[in-house]
């Protein structure tokens, strides 16, 4: 007589370790951007099978990242850095230049953009350093964070690529603050910033100095750098209240948006779902950064807090910078909507962090 097979005790040791209120809140967030892609690529419906080849891998990598225990993923933070930084000089010696950005290196039989491991590197690599230099001076904690800050991320703006270069600043500024920076720092450093600016402008390069222009003023050049905005701008507006009905957005189905199911897909969105689906949109990221922000309060090293932090605080940025230039309130710096835009590279980094914030809240001592 042949045994039943158990399924159950197969697949609990892969969901022993998930956090469900953050598994539910992404799977609608990535319902939500299938729904977006397929009516944003309607015509072109090779990217349907793509995008759930895409999350399913990016799935399967957060069970498999979700198991791993938070010590063993300080003992991967320096190399992990250290393999990225190496990465990132081999791009600037001999990357592939693509469309005059030189971003990524060849394999042979694919290619990798290095950055990306970058945004999961530095907070992992911040929050070791602060986990093991907790005690030390003041000014020699921070000078050192501020170099492992500083190198990857001038290295990433040197390709040039300004939205990686935003995210990996970030996500090591957020371990900076989490760990104890002085609000009376931060006003200095600002002040400082604000200052440098006006010199730092001729060290932008000539893309990045007319996007900042753009900004200021998309209808200096309507069909070039400013085309993007005045599109975008337009079919968020067009949206209203409630929409103009799923596909039925004339900006997007006409093809007026450019990048509309990358960069500009929140434009679709808001065009077909207006207003009060911005504000559902905004209420699930509100969801999702709460639960990262309860499972960072609740670690039980400085490490897990600091980490945890930082990549809950990462989802902010994607999505703050991403919503704020198609806006037209932010220049257009090339950062997808987390979970929603169409692309592997970007769901894989995301699911990654997923799965180290259910590795910290599922492997607590306490639990």
């Amino acid at each position: 007589m042949s045994r039943s097979i158990n399924w159950r005790g197969m697949v609990q040791p892969w969901t022993e370790h998930i956090d469900f209120p953050l598994f539910r809140i992404t799977v609608l967030l990535m319902a939500v951007g299938l729904l977006t892609v397929f009516s944003a690529t309607w015509s072109g419906q090779e990217r349907m099978p793509s995008q759930l080849l895409n999350m399913a891998a990016a799935v399967g990598l957060m069970f498999v990242v979700a198991r791993i225990p938070p010590q063993r993923l300080m003992q991967l933070a320096w190399p992990m850095y250290l393999f990225g930084l190496v990465l990132l000089v081999l791009v600037m010696l001999f990357g592939i230049k693509v469309n005059g950005a030189k971003r990524w290196l060849s394999l042979g039989f694919t290619r990798i953009q290095p950055s990306e491991i970058m945004k999961i590197a530095m907070p992992l690599a911040m929050a070791w350093y602060f986990h093991h230099f907790e005690n030390r001076r003041w000014f020699s904690k921070y000078l050192g964070a501020l170099l492992i800050l500083l190198i990857p991320s001038a290295l990433i703006a040197k390709q040039p690529d300004l939205g990686t270069a935003i995210l990996v600043f970030s996500a090591g500024f957020y371990v900076i603050f989490l760990a104890g920076l002085s609000w009376w720092v931060i006003g200095g450093l600002t002040g400082a910033a604000v200052a440098v600016a006006p010199f730092a402008w001729n060290f932008l390069h000539d893309y990045q100095q007319k996007r900042i222009l753009t900004l200021i003023d998309p209808t200096s050049d309507p069909l070039g750098s400013g085309y993007h905005i005045i599109q975008s701008t337009i079919a968020i507006g067009s949206g209203g209240v409630i929409g103009k009905g799923y596909m039925s957005g004339t900006q997007a189905q006409l093809e007026f948006i450019p990048e509309k199911h990358t960069d500009f897909i929140f434009a679709v969105f808001a065009e077909e779902w207006g207003m009060l689906g911005n504000v559902i949109l905004v209420i699930l990221y509100g969801f999702l950064i709460e639960r990262g922000l309860r499972i960072s309060l609740r670690a039980s090293t400085t490490f897990n807090r600091l980490l945890a932090g930082s990549i809950t605080m990462g989802f902010f940025t994607y999505a703050f910078v991403n919503m704020g230039m198609v806006s037209g309130i932010l220049p257009v710096v090339g950062v997808p909507l987390p979970f929603i835009s169409y692309g592997g590279t970007a769901l894989v980094t995301l699911c990654t962090g997923l799965g180290i914030l259910m590795s910290i809240e599922t492997h607590r001592s306490n639990r």
